[in-house]
């Protein structure tokens, strides 16, 4: 499931042998799994600190506690203590910390939620923004409602249509349009204002 190299299990045993605390282990989770912004959070465990639901990874001299839920994301984790002339430094390689793509077989929703996640809302984090999925109809008609400096902003059915829509259509099979559910009249800090005279 995890593979720890000696040198990752060395690290830990010198670091768990200074604490002196008896049971302490190092415990292993996924932060924000299954996003573009997904990060590992691995830190010194006692067992009053564990859930109960953990997986046990035994090592020498220690325990890495898995965290339960997050076991999808960090099968196939591996952790290695890389020495160098300056220090050292740990490594923490999760390929499947962000995701799997939903299949084909997968429903709409999902694939489409998919995409708004990983491609659609980190690009449009760069102007403040994100959109939500509000619905997905029978007929493929994907409604959307614009946050952040989207909601309000002056170029948001710039984005949908050209960026947004142009991006659902060309990788979502079985989406037919895009349309946008905001009321952008309630915006507060758009990236772009509206021109009031329009």
């Amino acid at each position: 499931m995890i593979q720890i190299s000696e040198s990752a299990q060395s690290h830990f045993r010198k670091l768990i042998e200074r604490e002196a605390l008896p049971g302490l282990g190092v415990r292993l989770s996924a932060v924000r799994p299954g996003t573009p912004s997904a990060d590992v959070r691995l830190e010194f465990a006692e067992p009053a600190d564990l859930a109960g639901d953990e997986w046990a990874v035994d090592c020498e001299g220690f325990t890495l506690w898995l965290d339960s839920a997050s076991t999808k994301y960090l099968d196939g984790a591996e952790i290695d203590y890389e020495t160098r002339a300056t220090g050292g430094q740990l490594q923490i390689r999760a390929p499947r910390i962000k995701g799997e793509a939903p299949a084909e077989s997968a429903s709409l929703v999902e694939r489409v939620r998919w995409i708004v996640e990983q491609e659609i809302n980190p690009q449009l984090a760069q102007h403040r923004g994100h959109v939500e999925v509000q619905e997905v109809t029978a007929e493929g008609v994907v409604y959307l409602r614009f946050g952040g400096g989207c909601h309000g902003c002056g170029m948001a059915d710039v984005t949908l249509k050209q960026g947004i829509e142009t991006t659902l259509l060309s990788k979502v099979p079985g989406v037919t349009a895009v349309r946008d559910a905001t009321d952008h009249d309630t915006g507060t800090a758009p990236y772009i204002s509206r021109d009031p005279a329009a």
